[in-house]
């Protein structure tokens, strides 16, 4: 009986462990390298995939062979290892360049490689052999990574002749963490970085971060906050930074810091950080030199200046251009590079759509060589749909990159699920129509428009990310999927969201068309869906101050104008929308002429951006036949249908994926549909009082008046740890 009562529970406590083992909670993003589970196909690639050959033994080339035999051997089920020098080439996946590999030289590929430059690589099958090839070891690493891609996604290995390189030099991924560890607009748990145990101890996260990030071809990180601490810059930081860039160095990714523009003072070695003072020029260099003997491959700086209370040139009577430059000499001796943000706008501006242009554009052409602008994608703040930022359209002599938001500040924060992949594919596409060329946002980004007038041009995009001590690394599990969508646009603009985004439910989730063909669907309404049920036909900024989370289109009681919701949308008894046209503000003349003339123009105008460029008739007669209140109504009440949507969506798959996963999912789904609602309500409600207009019968009534919810917006509050209720605003 007692080895009766033994043996149960041992047969119990394997299946418990068998239980474990299979839960998923998100950890390995869309690193799973679970086996195949089409099992001819894994057969196929079993005989097609027998070893690992690789000659060079350099960091990276190290682990490019790692993350091979981990993904290969977890894909095909079967040990896959790295073997020695063999005559047999039958089965072998050869990785290495011509200077490091005789086998790869002897390939002749040379020529191929050449036109790939430092990054790119080639894919092919020559015979019985899989050759990954590239002219440097990182190269061989993104080219392992998307030779893993291919298994994960089932494609077939027979005829491989790939070839890739980036369309952009720089892919940055920036974090908003702190010294304390909180990370403003994070929503995924504590600072990655724990200072306390760093340098002694390495936690593991660390490379699986690198990993993570190289596997999209990110080459960079800004580790801290743009409201920089300057501590970071002292030795008692940096032995801790250095720790953390040998982590990512084998990877490919180089470390960025944003810095305090004061610094010089906030360390009371000057009483000025003018940049023309030759101290404070002397100080910077001395700054840097420090840096770079622990961190020699240090990328440089990111910094916030003059903007939202952070201190810059402009307090010392100099421009940004004079701020930049200074710190550019100081990094240059070491090829480090200034990434300069072009997040600006003051209180006395009329229009702060107007801002980051007219501070910048008089400075095209007199930034160092080693500047680069990083420009938020539209004029305002992340918002959920904003026209592209007419500063990216029109500096002809600056390096510039875009930068992007993927953590959710405006879209739910990790409660929300808003595949982001078709707001940056909304940009890129963007023909900004300059001198009625081919001038889209990839094409200037990519420094092919601008030729003629910027030679060598430095090119790049930036994400800001929220990874943090979650274990899914993100809180929501789909944020995973917008900073994966950011990855493979930086590498390549031409992708497009729908193929990147069935290759992250392929590689994070499961094969299977049942489950593929609805999860994409809700992925790629997603974003529109936030748009609808928060401000659709191009209102914008009607948050509660402070979190940027639930819905206050009534605020007008901040200190600044801007920072109040009214401001934005303007809503009165003649109509709503922010008139930017030659009778209003006119920041539409900060585009080029062709896109000026069609937005200025409420027959061409895309309804989408409509309220951004014109102040509109309650009555206004829509394309759809309803005028705007009527519109404005539905796209409201078709922002909570669309979640509702996804919710059923999302219900049919149970059973598809893991359970853990699925439950996450659906417990989110139901905040977002509750959330969706307040929002509709909250602002239908609003916008009626205005208007004096009903709300037409067809549409279910709201089940609060509007003081119901003035009064949530004033007792709800979800907390971000950055903005503590009852502090002051601080925007990003």
């Amino acid at each position: 009986m007692r080895n009766r009562f033994v043996l149960s529970f041992l047969c119990i406590g394997t299946l418990l462990l068998a239980s474990f083992a299979r839960a998923e909670d998100g950890y390995d993003m869309w690193l799973r390298y679970q086996p195949v589970a089409n099992e001819n196909l894994r057969q196929e690639y079993q005989a097609q995939i027998k070893q690992i050959i690789a000659e060079g033994n350099s960091a990276t080339i190290k682990v490019a062979v790692e993350e091979l035999q981990r993904g290969l051997s977890g894909l095909l089920a079967v040990p896959v290892t790295q073997t020695a020098l063999a005559n047999a080439t039958a089965g072998r996946v050869l990785i290495g360049t011509p200077a490091n590999s005789p086998l790869i030289a002897a390939l002749g590929l040379k020529k191929k490689l050449v036109a790939l430059g430092n990054e790119g690589y080639l894919i092919h099958k020559i015979n019985t052999q899989i050759i990954v090839a590239a002219n440097t070891d990182v190269g061989v690493l993104y080219g392992s990574f998307h030779l893993l891609r291919l298994l994960q996604t089932e494609q077939p290995l027979n005829n491989l002749s790939i070839t890739s390189s980036p369309t952009l030099q720089y892919r940055v991924v920036n974090h908003w963490d702190n010294v304390n560890r909180l990370v403003e607009r994070g929503y995924a748990g504590l600072s990655l970085w724990d200072w306390g145990t760093l340098p002694e101890f390495k936690n593991p996260r660390y490379t699986d971060y690198a990993r993570i990030n190289a596997s999209l071809g990110i080459n960079g990180t800004v580790i801290n906050n743009v409201n920089a601490d300057p501590r970071l810059m002292s030795d008692q930081f940096l032995k801790k930074i250095a720790a953390l860039a040998d982590i990512f160095r084998p990877y490919g990714i180089k470390l960025y810091l944003s810095i305090n523009y004061n610094a010089p003072r906030a360390y009371g070695d000057l009483d000025t950080a003018d940049p023309l003072d030759p101290r404070v020029q002397d100080w910077w260099k001395a700054r840097a030199d420090k840096i770079y003997s622990y961190i020699p491959d240090f990328g440089g700086y990111l910094v916030k200046a003059d903007s939202e209370g952070q201190p810059g040139p402009q307090g010392y009577g100099r421009n940004h251009a004079d701020g930049a430059n200074m710190l550019a000499d100081t990094l240059k001796p070491h090829n480090g590079v200034v990434f300069w943000r072009a997040f600006v706008y003051h209180p006395d501006i009329g229009d702060r759509f107007r801002g980051a242009y007219d501070e910048f554009t008089p400075l095209d052409g007199k930034f160092k060589e080693n500047v680069i602008l990083q420009i938020k994608n539209g004029p305002i703040d992340f918002q959920p749909r904003e026209p592209v930022s007419p500063l990216l359209g029109s500096l002809k002599k600056t390096n510039m990159m875009m930068e992007v938001q993927v953590t959710q500040e405006y879209f739910g924060f990790a409660n929300h699920l808003a595949y982001q992949g078709p707001l940056f594919e909304e940009a890129l596409k963007t023909d900004l129509k300059v001198d009625g060329k081919n001038s889209t946002l990839a094409n200037i980004l990519s420094g092919q428009f601008n030729k003629s007038t910027l030679k060598n041009a430095r090119t790049g995009m930036a994400a800001v990310i929220n990874p943090g001590t979650d274990r899914n690394w993100t809180g929501h599990p789909f944020v995973q999927s917008s900073w994966y969508a950011f990855g493979r646009m930086a590498w390549d603009t031409s992708l497009n969201s729908d193929a990147i985004a069935e290759e992250w439910l392929r590689m994070t989730f499961s094969n299977q068309e049942k489950f593929i063909a609805p999860v994409k669907k809700i992925m790629l309404e997603s974003r529109e869906a936030g748009v609808n049920y928060r401000s659709p036909l191009g209102l914008t900024h009607l948050y509660s101050q402070g979190d940027h989370y639930g819905p206050a289109p009534w605020t007008a009681d901040m200190a600044r104008a801007d920072w109040n919701a009214v401001y934005y949308h303007r809503a009165a008894e003649d109509g709503i929308g922010f008139n930017r046209t030659g009778t209003g503000s006119n920041a539409l003349a900060q585009y080029p002429a062709a896109l000026a003339k069609q937005y200025a123009d409420l027959n061409t105008v895309p309804e989408d951006l409509m309220l951004w460029f014109h102040h509109v008739e309650w009555n206004h007669k829509m394309k759809s036949g309803r005028t705007l209140w009527e519109e404005l109504v539905d796209k409201y009440y078709s922002g909570v249908n669309q979640v509702r949507t996804m919710q059923a969506e999302w219900d049919n798959i149970e059973g598809q994926i893991d359970a853990e996963r699925f439950a996450h999912v659906k417990a989110l789904l139901s905040v977002q549909e509750r959330e969706a609602v307040r929002w509709r309500d909250s602002c239908v409600l609003y916008f009626q009082s205005i208007s004096t207009l009903p709300i037409p019968v067809a549409y279910e009534k709201p089940e609060h008046d509007l003081e119901y919810y003035k009064m949530l917006a004033r007792t709800t509050y979800v907390p971000d740890p950055w903005h503590p209720a009852g502090a002051s605003r601080v925007l990003k």
